[in-house]
């Protein structure tokens, strides 16, 4: 059974390993992210949205846009290897023109950034500038974990 595509999602680990379950250190594993502040890119999919939910008290996400994901990619994307990602490697080896066609294809879900050769799944930031605004033990409204929409997009680029 074929899964619809759905809108691209980042999805933001932030709180460690201490006292954590096991089955959630698993789903952490399975999403490759494995340390704080860690970012990867989801497929809104009912398996990936199940996943989501089981790991809501330890992270955060929502709908990143497509600027926020091309200075994601352009900023803190990596090859193996530890090499930065270019517009070079991007044109040779992917077939894209660019480091923005390539962030438009990921975008509209045409293409699975997780399955791209030789690309790490995530994005290693750094904690927020000026810091979180509220726990993050706390649901979004009032703390910083759980779904937040857009507001997923200002966090992003104050980690950047």
């Amino acid at each position: 059974m074929a899964e619809e595509k759905g809108r691209c999602l980042a999805l933001i680990r932030l709180r460690g390993n201490v006292g954590i379950r096991k089955e959630y250190e698993y789903v952490f594993k399975l999403m490759h992210l494995t340390r704080k502040n860690h970012v990867t890119l989801l497929e809104e999919t009912k398996s990936n949205l199940g996943m989501i939910r089981k790991i809501k008290d330890y992270s955060t996400w929502g709908e990143v846009t497509s600027e926020t994901l091309l200075l994601l990619l352009e900023r803190k994307g990596k090859l193996r290897g530890n090499k930065t990602l270019t517009n070079d490697y991007v044109k040779n080896e992917l077939g894209f023109s660019s480091i923005a066609e390539l962030a438009q294809a990921i975008y509209a879900s045409e293409i699975n950034f997780w399955k791209l050769p030789n690309v790490k799944p995530i994005f290693r930031l750094h904690p927020p500038r000026k810091g979180f605004r509220k726990s993050i033990r706390r649901p979004y409204p009032n703390g910083e974990l759980g779904y937040r929409g857009e507001e997923i997009n200002k966090l992003l680029s104050r980690m950047m």
